[in-house]
C-alpha cells in the first residue's frame, strides 16, 4: 500500500515540476512535504514499527494451535559402583548418550483457541491504529504547514501596524512642535508603538516555533512555502450529507474500528482465563536413541518410538483462575465503556467539523467582500492624497484595515481546508486524493519566503 501511495505522489510531483515557472522549484509544496514526512516524521515512523510488531500477534496466537517439535540431546560420563547381595562390589564406568525427537500437537486446548482469536483481533486493531496514524499524518502536516503561513501573515500584519504607529508618532510629534498637538497624543502613540514592537518580537517567535514544528515533521529546513493566492477564490471541496458521513464514521473511523477489535480481544481474554479450568488433550510422539542411558542398560544401545495421547485436567490452582477471569471481565467492561465514549467523541467531532465547513463558506464570502471594500478604500485614499484631501497617515490606516481583512480571509480559508480534512478524518474516509484536493488550492506562482 505504501509503495502505491509513494508512486502516486512521485508522479504528481514530477508533473508539477515540469509545470513550474523558472525560479519556483525551491518552494516546498504540500505533496513534497507529505513525501518527506513519510520518511522523516518520527511519530509516523514509530507507528510503522508499531504496526509491524502488531501484525505478528496473529502468528503468535496461531503458534499455540500448531505442532511443537523439538530435539534434545544429553551426554554424560558416569562413574560409580554396583553391589549385589551376597556378592562383591562391581565398579561402573560408562558414557551415556540420549537423543530424543519429540512432537506435541494440541488436540483440545481452549486457551490456545482463544489465544488465536485474540491474536487475530489484536492484529486487526494494530492495522486500524496504523490507518489512523496514516490519516492523522496528513492532518498534522497540513496543520503545521498552515501554522507557518499564518505565523508569516501575522508577522506582515504587526509590521504594518508598527509602520502605521511609527508614522502616526512622527505626525503627532511634528504637530506638538508646531503647537497644534498635545503631549497626551504623543505619549499615547508612543505607548501603542512600544506595544506593537513587543508584538513584532512575539510574532517572529511564533513563526520560528511553527517553522520548527513543520521541519520536525518533514525532516528538512523550511525556507519557502506555497501559499493561497489572494486573487483566486478557494475551490469548494466535495462533501456528502451529514447522515451519510455519520454512517461512514460509525463503520470506518479508525479509532472506532480499533476499539471494536480491542473489545473483541478483551472478550477472548476472558475465554483464555476461563480455560484454566478446562482439560487439555495433546497428541504426543517421540523417537529416542539411547546409548548406555543408565546403569541398567550400560553397554547397550536402545532405540524407542512412542505415540500416544496426554490428558491434563486442572483441579485447583489456588484460586488464580477465578481471579484472573474476574480481572478479564472487568477489563472487557472497561473496553466497552471506552468504545461508547469514543463513539460519542467521534460523532461530536464529526458534527463540529461539518458545521464549521458549511459556515466557513459563508464566512469566506463575507470576508472577500470586506477585502474588496478595504482595497477600494486604499485606492480612494491614494486619490485623496493626490488631491490634498488626505494625508499619508490616512493611507497607512486604510492599508492596515486591508491587511486585517486579508488576514481574516486567509484564516477563514485555512480553517475551511482544515475543517475538510478533519471531517474526512472523523468519517474515516481521508485518503491521499483529499490531500491533493487541498494542495490544488496552493499555487506555484504564489510562494512565501520564511523570514529568518
Amino acid at each position: 500500500m505504501m509503495l502505491n501511495i509513494r508512486s502516486f505522489i512521485s508522479i504528481l510531483l514530477l508533473a508539477a515540476i515540469f509545470l513550474l515557472p523558472a525560479g519556483q522549484l525551491h518552494a516546498l509544496s504540500l505533496l513534497e512535504a507529505y513525501e518527506s514526512a513519510l520518511e522523516n516524521d518520527p511519530i509516523y515512523r514509530s507507528a510503522v514499527h508499531e504496526n509491524e510488531a502488531g501484525e505478528q500477534a496473529k502468528a503468535v496466537g496461531l503458534a499455540g494451535l500448531l505442532p511443537n517439535l523439538s530435539i534434545t540431546h544429553a551426554q554424560s560420563k558416569n562413574t560409580g559402583t554396583q553391589k549385589f547381595a551376597g556378592a562383591g562390589t562391581t565398579p561402573l564406568n560408562f558414557d551415556s548418550k540420549v537423543s530424543t525427537l519429540s512432537l506435541r500437537q494440541p488436540l483440545l486446548n481452549m486457551e490456545a483457541v482463544a489465544g488465536y482469536k485474540q491474536g487475530v483481533a489484536d492484529s486487526n486493531s494494530s492495522r486500524a491504529r496504523f490507518t489512523g496514524h496514516s490519516q492523522q499524518l496528513i492532518v498534522r502536516l497540513v496543520e503545521a504547514y498552515v501554522a507557518v503561513l499564518l505565523a508569516q501573515d501575522n508577522v506582515y500584519l504587526v509590521e504594518a501596524q508598527s509602520e502605521t504607529l511609527k508614522e502616526r508618532k512622527q505626525v503627532n510629534e511634528q504637530m506638538l512642535a508646531q503647537g497644534e498637538g498635545t503631549v497626551t497624543d504623543v505619549l499615547e502613540t508612543q505607548s501603542q508603538y512600544a506595544l506593537v514592537q513587543a508584538r513584532v518580537i512575539e510574532a517572529y517567535d511564533e513563526q520560528a516555533g511553527a517553522q520548527m514544528e513543520l521541519a520536525a515533521i518533514v525532516g528538512r529546513e523550511i525556507t519557502h512555502l506555497q501559499s493561497l493566492s489572494k486573487a483566486t477564490k478557494i475551490r469548494v471541496l466535495p462533501i456528502s450529507d451529514y447522515d451519510s458521513l455519520q454512517e461512514l464514521a460509525l463503520n470506518r473511523n479508525a479509532e472506532l474500528v480499533m476499539q471494536r477489535h480491542t473489545v473483541i480481544s478483551s472478550k477472548e481474554e476472558i475465554n483464555m482465563r476461563r480455560a484454566g479450568h478446562a482439560p487439555r488433550v495433546e497428541l504426543v510422539a517421540s523417537l529416542s536413541r539411547n546409548k548406555s542411558a543408565s546403569f541398567v542398560t550400560a553397554n547397550r544401545d536402545v532405540n524407542l518410538a512412542s505415540i500416544g495421547v496426554e490428558v491434563n485436567i486442572p483441579i485447583y490452582a489456588g484460586g488464580r483462575v477465578n481471579a484472573v477471569t474476574s480481572q478479564a471481565v472487568a477489563n472487557h467492561a472497561r473496553a466497552e465503556s471506552d468504545l461508547n465514549a469514543i463513539t460519542n467523541g467521534v460523532l461530536l467531532e464529526l458534527r463540529r467539523q461539518y458545521n464549521l465547513l458549511l459556515s466557513s463558506i459563508k464566512r469566506i464570502e463575507s470576508l472577500e467582500l470586506a477585502v474588496a471594500s478595504a482595497d477600494l478604500l486604499v485606492k480612494a485614499t491614494e486619490k485623496s492624497i493626490l488631491g490634498g484631501v488626505r494625508i499619508n497617515l490616512d493611507l497607512l490606516d486604510a492599508q492596515q484595515q486591508l491587511f486585517l481583512a486579508q488576514g481574516e480571509l486567509s484564516l477563514a480559508r485555512y480553517n475551511y481546508l482544515l475543517a475538510y480534512l478533519r471531517l474526512k478524518l472523523a468519517s474515516g474516509t481521508l485518503i491521499l486524493e483529499d490531500l491533493q484536493n487541498i494542495a490544488d488550492n496552493f499555487v506555484y506562482d504564489h510562494t512565501v519566503k520564511i523570514n529568518k
